[in-house]
């Protein structure tokens, strides 16, 4: 079938979550196909079953991206499937309440972080997304055209909360780094995070936060959208704060008022050599 859709051809991972559905819809709205991976087989067929699009622009791939074989099998049927990769969404993600519940608000201390924890953690939300762009990134070098998002966290949560935000963290300094080193080369990498406690399954109800105050899953459909669009060429290295999206803007100036450089860069104030 390649070459048949003139679109995007798009493979997003945790695609049957909160966050990750409304990406899967926004994505497939936008015209784009989307191969959707997530680790609950049952997850995906409710996402299917609530999405009215022919299914050779949606691809359904069950998979754990805590497996290096499962996550080089998804980018292998993706291009099966669309004959291409434009883009990769790093959304799949563990959090703090697979811990405990209350883990969000009541923080693990060193005792209780198992190495199986740990293991856990970076296995799912930094390895995975390192396999898969990997895996990804020289096909869409092949086109000179290629994007990569990635999902990370807030400073305040990589500083205070482990160990979900040592490892998102690392996730952040890889999303610099390979910025850099494909800059030039038509593949663009940037970070897109909502911004903020957000109103899905990921927290639990017993952590505590009041779910009237979270951030909606919505606000994650049009910056995705725009990170996947022509105006988007060349923007790369830039965190994307999606609750700071201001839809009553036009998408490049709401893109450029949500953005800052990925990290914060500005917090390097001396420099012995490079």
């Amino acid at each position: 079938m390649t070459g048949q859709f003139k679109e995007r051809a798009i493979l997003l991972t945790g695609a049957a979550g909160g966050l990750g559905s409304v990406m899967t819809r926004a994505l497939l709205d936008a015209g784009h196909c989307v191969a959707a991976l997530d680790a609950n087989p049952e997850a995906l067929v409710r996402l299917l079953e609530t999405l009215d699009v022919p299914r050779e622009r949606l691809l359904p791939i069950p998979a754990d991206v805590s497996s290096e074989d499962e996550c080089n099998g998804a980018v292998a049927a993706a291009l099966a499937h669309f004959g291409r990769i434009d883009g990769l969404i790093n959304n799949a993600g563990i959090g703090m309440s697979a811990i405990r519940p209350d883990a969000e608000t009541h923080h693990p201390g060193i005792e209780e972080l198992t190495t199986d924890i740990w293991d856990m953690f970076y296995l799912v939300n930094m390895r995975g997304p390192m396999i898969l762009t990997r895996a990804a990134v020289p096909h869409m070098r092949k086109q000179g055209w290629g994007r990569v998002v990635n999902n990370t966290t807030s400073f305040k949560t990589m500083l205070r909360v482990l160990p979900y935000g040592a490892v998102k963290s690392a996730l952040e300094s890889m999303s610099a780094v390979w910025a850099q080193q494909l800059n030039g080369s038509g593949i663009t990498v940037n970070v897109l995070v909502p911004g903020g406690p957000t109103d899905t399954p990921f927290i639990a109800d017993e952590a505590g936060w009041p779910r009237g105050k979270m951030l909606r899953p919505a606000i994650m459909a049009a910056p995705a959208v725009w990170l996947m669009s022509d105006a988007a060429n060349g923007v790369t290295g830039r965190r994307i704060t999606a609750s700071d999206w201001d839809l009553s803007l036009p998408p490049d100036d709401a893109a450029a008022a949500a953005s800052r450089a990925i990290g914060w860069p500005e917090l390097v104030s001396t420099q012995t050599w490079w």
